[in-house]
């Protein structure tokens, strides 16, 4: 009987341990769709505001984490390139996720100089 009893409880510990350690392999995926938008720069404040003017009229972006600024040929802009050349008027492409409500802009595109 004591052999029994200690073969049930055996048996219900790995179904425990088994169901618990399935729990631990569930994940959960966020998609985000990134979309591009287009203009030329309504208003900028570098890290603060960076409002586009389209077509549909003026947009604002949010700045995410990290934006990245590169030319229509791909090549990334250092800080100081970034700092001269990004101005008001600017034709611009903008990369950005939707989080809600917000456009968070990664990558502005300029035209090559």
């Amino acid at each position: 009987m004591k052999n029994a009893l200690i073969g049930i409880l055996a048996l219900v510990a790995s179904v425990a341990i088994a169901a618990d350690g399935e729990r631990e392999k569930t994940t959960t995926t966020t998609t985000t769709k990134t979309t591009m938008g287009n203009g030329t720069i309504a208003e900028y404040a570098p890290g603060k505001t960076f409002i586009v003017k389209e077509t549909s009229g003026p947009v604002t972006y949010r700045y995410g984490e990290k934006v990245i600024y590169v030319t229509k040929k791909g090549r990334t802009l250092s800080d100081d390139e970034v700092r001269t050349r990004i101005k008001i008027g600017l034709p611009v492409n903008v990369q950005y996720a939707t989080v809600g409500q917000d456009r968070v802009i990664n990558r502005v595109e300029i035209d090559d100089e």
